[in-house]
């Protein structure tokens, strides 16, 4: 791809000269076969827009093929085919684009003009179904054997569906450790909710739910579901940041119970989280999350669930991930033995992450 940008600046470069002095324009053609882009240089290219996100560029030049251009390069954008833009504030607008300096103008049923930084992804053609949804899986695991015989296996996924107004969401952290043919972690936990936002910034969570087990922690399994309302504290195109929260109720089924003590608990609770993301650079990226729940003393009476990960692109779907895990039980229920298991669980994983 470097090969290619070179070429094209050295093969450009020829008529830069009259392309600055005479201000040569392009216009789309009528039957819509080509799409145009400027860059800050003053060089054109001309071929079909595919997708502008993550302040990167995709375009499939007739000269060149793919290339992929960093959007603060781009001068000037006119397409021919129509394209969705999505703005801040959950807004989007289809039709026509032209990029001009820091205005951006769609030509649909109507016209509208915007602020580039206002801009935080174009994908090519009319909105549909499949553009709605996201989905990134992370796969960490570590096999050894010999004079130790280990198997690590940690899987993280995200579902998300998201449109101007409405959000679900599907997340899934599972871990399972065997050492010396003893299993000595085995966790999952499920959170899924449903957002509707009711301005740019705030939004209802009309259900929100949990399921959460680890046999070490002595939960079988747990579920929680609640209600609660939100509030976007950040939505750039760099940072998202958001806090939401609301009441629950919960139950909890334990592995290990002394006898004469119940195996089941059930409580009200107070749920809330935040989460973060952070672009740092083009190839580097932040997220975290922080969850807790206030119950009563016989489920634990606060536990939280704490992820911090590290991602750095490798390739445009494939990143390698670095993440941090942090899970607490403030008074965990004791075995039947009278052993009390610990109150925090830190794991530390490495390995890949697939974003489609």
């Amino acid at each position: 791809m470097r090969t290619g940008v070179a070429t094209l600046v050295a093969a450009a470069s020829l008529g830069r000269a009259w392309t600055q002095e005479e201000g040569w324009r392009p216009e789309p053609q009528p039957d819509g076969k080509f799409d145009w882009v400027q860059m800050t240089s003053g060089e054109w290219l001309k071929g079909e827009f595919i997708v502008m996100y993550d302040e990167s560029l995709e375009f499939d030049s007739e000269e060149f093929e793919d290339l992929v251009l960093d959007w603060d390069d781009v001068r000037q954008v006119r397409t021919a085919q129509v394209v969705n833009v999505g703005l801040l504030g959950r807004r989007t607008a289809t039709g026509t684009l032209v990029v001009e300096g820091d205005k951006v103008v769609v030509k649909g049923e109507e016209v509208q003009e915007f602020k580039r930084d206002e801009v935080i992804s174009i994908t090519a053609g009319v909105p549909k179904e499949i553009n709605f949804w996201s989905m990134k899986v992370f796969f960490g695991f570590d096999i050894r054997s010999g004079n130790s015989s280990v198997r690590d296996v940690s899987v993280q996924a995200n579902v998300e569906r998201r449109t101007v107004s409405d959000r679900h969401s599907i997340d899934f952290v599972g871990n399972e450790n065997t050492t010396e043919g003893e299993r000595i972690a085995d966790s999952q936990r499920v959170n899924a909710a449903w957002d509707r936002f009711v301005s740019d910034r705030v939004f209802l969570k009309p259900v929100a739910g949990e399921y959460y087990r680890d046999s070490f922690q002595n939960i079988g399994s747990r579920v929680t579901l609640g209600v609660g309302a939100g509030y976007q504290l950040m939505d750039s195109t760099k940072i998202d940041w958001e806090i939401s929260g609301g009441p629950a109720f919960q139950g909890t089924w334990f592995d290990d119970v002394a006898p004469g003590d119940s195996d089941s608990e059930s409580t009200p609770a107070l749920a809330a989280e935040t989460t973060a993301s952070w672009d740092i650079t083009r190839w580097a990226e932040f997220d975290g999350e922080f969850r807790f729940q206030l119950v009563n003393d016989e489920s634990g009476t606060y536990n939280h669930h704490m992820l911090v990960s590290f991602e750095t692109d490798i390739t445009k779907l494939i990143d390698f991930d670095v993440s941090w895990i942090w899970d607490r039980i403030l008074n965990p229920r004791p075995n039947a033995d009278g052993t009390v298991p610990e109150q925090n669980d830190f794991r530390t994983t490495v390995g890949l992450t697939f974003d489609f």
